[in-house]
């Protein structure tokens, strides 16, 4: 930091397992991806290339090692996997990781139908080669899950190995946790921190309201997804109570 201000909330430290920062990218240059690390790269802890923005990305296998280099760990959109799955693919998906030498990679069934069964397989055996995120959560807004079912299909995911799970929102944030308006469905998340320990979830969170609502709600060291690289240096304020929004929530520590 620049200078010293007493009394703000405690960060955990790169590399870091709980308050994590997960930024999206949905096409950066190599340039754009270079001025983000400059500035927000340090608030940073890990890169999703969007869906299935690699397939069409120029100069991918730069990009990869610029964040490589800066300490950036990459992975791809859980939205790929289920391109290659869908088409009977799953060994050519796996080659791909290798190919560019992934070192995590995103199991989701977010727009396509997969039995949990055979999705906690494929987790399974991802897991035996790369570390795994898995999502929960569908991203066509009329699939509204119960509580239970959250719980129960995050459960067996992580059992399954996933390292974490992501509470699916889409970029927007507007589908899954959050009603069609952005609003939080507050009685879901309430009823998945009764069985899910929270270092194991990752909530999308698109919004500046969202942000606000999840720090408040758990604190500076919430893990935050599906974060816009411009929004990464605001988010650092937000988590420290250095912009209004969360302002007076750590005044007083």
């Amino acid at each position: 930091m620049n200078y010293e201000i007493n009394n703000l909330p405690e960060r955990t430290l790169k590399p870091r397992s709980n308050g994590l920062t997960m930024v999206m990218d949905k096409g950066l240059s190599c340039r754009q991806a270079e001025d983000f690390i400059e500035v927000a790269g340090p608030h940073s802890d890990i890169i999703k290339l969007g869906w299935a923005t690699s397939f069409v990305t120029p100069n991918l296998e730069k990009k990869l090692e610029i964040y490589k280099e800066a300490g950036l760990p990459t992975y791809f959109g859980g939205t790929l996997f289920e391109a290659f799955v869908v088409r009977g693919q799953f060994d050519d998906y796996r080659r791909i990781l290798e190919k560019y030498k992934m070192e995590y990679a995103e199991v989701s069934d977010g727009s396509i139908t997969i039995e949990h069964d055979i999705k906690c397989e494929y987790i399974r055996k991802l897991s035996e080669q790369i570390t795994v995120i898995s999502e929960v959560g569908s991203k066509d807004v009329q699939k509204i899950f119960a509580p239970y079912k959250w719980i129960k299909l995050m459960n067996a995911e992580i059992e399954a190995g996933a390292w974490k799970v992501i509470a699916e929102a889409r970029e927007s944030g507007n589908v899954g946790i959050y009603r069609d308006s952005g609003e939080v469905r507050q009685g879901l998340v309430d009823e998945i921190l009764t069985q899910i320990p929270e270092e194991t979830i990752i909530w999308e969170t698109p919004q500046k309201a969202q942000q606000v609502w999840f720090i408040k709600l758990l604190g500076a060291n919430v893990n935050l997804g599906n974060i816009a690289p411009s929004d990464a240096i605001p988010l650092e304020t937000l988590r420290l109570g250095l912009r209004s929004d969360t302002f007076d929530h750590f005044i007083n520590l």
